[in-house]
């Protein structure tokens, strides 16, 4: 089952880099980012894992973690993370189990070709686990400000 605002979020577990397992009922306390994002290393996605990093003070001093999720390996996220300096683990979703609790996983179209691949989406889950905000088909430019604000504002709640 997908998952629903104002719902908590199954709990799960995935392997994320620094050799970190990352369950959702661990983070309990704590407000979570997830960002789902296409792929390493392409220039959307580094753009938005750059604004995630360069606001990463802001986003701790209001009590949330960032998590950034694509169906790519540990390896090429390891890659990606140290190129990048992300203060932030990346989580490999290569079964799509995330993806499909997600439900990020979209029909898309590339110079005619048409593929299943993930919908840039992100994710706001309160401190018991709750989702409280989704932004789907996300467009880079201005996004990171609109989630760090959203994060701040339920902080303050």
């Amino acid at each position: 089952m997908a998952v629903a605002l104002d719902q908590a979020v199954a709990d799960f577990t995935a392997q994320a880099t620094n050799g970190q397992q990352v369950s959702l009922s661990a983070l309990k306390g704590k407000q979570v980012v997830i960002y789902f994002y296409p792929k390493d290393s392409t220039p959307g996605c580094t753009t938005e894992g750059q604004g995630f990093r360069d606001r990463h003070a802001e986003f701790a001093a209001a009590n949330t973690v960032i998590f950034g999720v694509s169906r790519d390996s540990l390896r090429s996220h390891e890659n990606f993370k140290c190129k990048q300096e992300f203060p932030f683990e990346l989580i490999s979703d290569a079964d799509e189990s995330l993806c499909q609790l997600f439900d990020v996983i979209k029909l898309k179209k590339l110079y005619g070709k048409e593929y299943m691949g993930i919908d840039r989406s992100t994710f706001l889950i309160d401190k018991e686990g709750v989702l409280r905000q989704e932004w789907r088909g996300v467009k880079v430019p201005g996004h990171v400000d609109a989630v760090l604000a959203a994060a701040q504002a339920l902080n303050k709640a």
